[in-house]
């Protein structure tokens, strides 16, 4: 299904080939990505658990976002909201509007769901351009301070070595 389209840009479903062309792009940029991650996240699109979105720029995959139609732990885990997962541009098409019409549609189709619309963040620094965007298009904290791997931080807590695990919850309301 096709979300959004323009001259240059489309968003469409996630599509198999695409797992592959992620794969070697990532690898490129120096990231570690296994292709079994975005097969596993395909199989929760084909299961309806979620709906994986691509940015086609110019004909090339270049960004990625899933959106899960249930969040499954988190402080948001009972509260009926939908929550968005493992969003990605390749640094070769930052900067060129392509993550927010990714955000657009994910929040256009969260919207059919409910009135509010979840994720978590990274806290480190490599997170710092996505922390950046969410905050932007006015998604705030919960208030449930720091997770790691699932479980809220305590205070004074030693809890980690700082990683992709350790994230902060942030919502939008989307309506209402």
């Amino acid at each position: 299904m096709v979300y959004y389209e323009d001259k240059e840009l489309t968003i469409r479903n996630m599509e198999s080939t695409d797992a592959r062309i992620f794969t070697d792009e990532f690898t490129a940029q120096g990231w570690h990505p296994e292709i079994s991650g975005y097969m596993e996240r395909l199989n929760d699109q084909s299961a309806g658990k979620c709906i994986a979105l691509t940015a086609v720029f110019e004909g090339c995959p270049a960004g990625y976002v899933y959106l899960y139609l249930r969040a499954d732990d988190g402080p948001f885990r009972e509260k009926g909201w939908l929550i968005i997962v493992d969003f990605n541009v390749l640094k070769k098409y930052q900067r060129r509007g392509i993550g927010n019409r990714l955000m657009d549609a994910a929040e256009e189709i969260a919207g059919r769901y409910a009135d509010t619309v979840c994720l978590g963040v990274g806290v480190c620094d490599s997170y710092g351009a996505a922390q950046r965007i969410y905050i932007k298009r006015g998604y705030i904290p919960d208030g449930s301070g720091v997770w790691y791997k699932g479980r809220q931080c305590v205070q004074y807590e030693t809890v980690c070595t700082v990683d992709d695990d350790l994230i902060l919850f942030l919502y939008k309301k989307l309506r209402g």
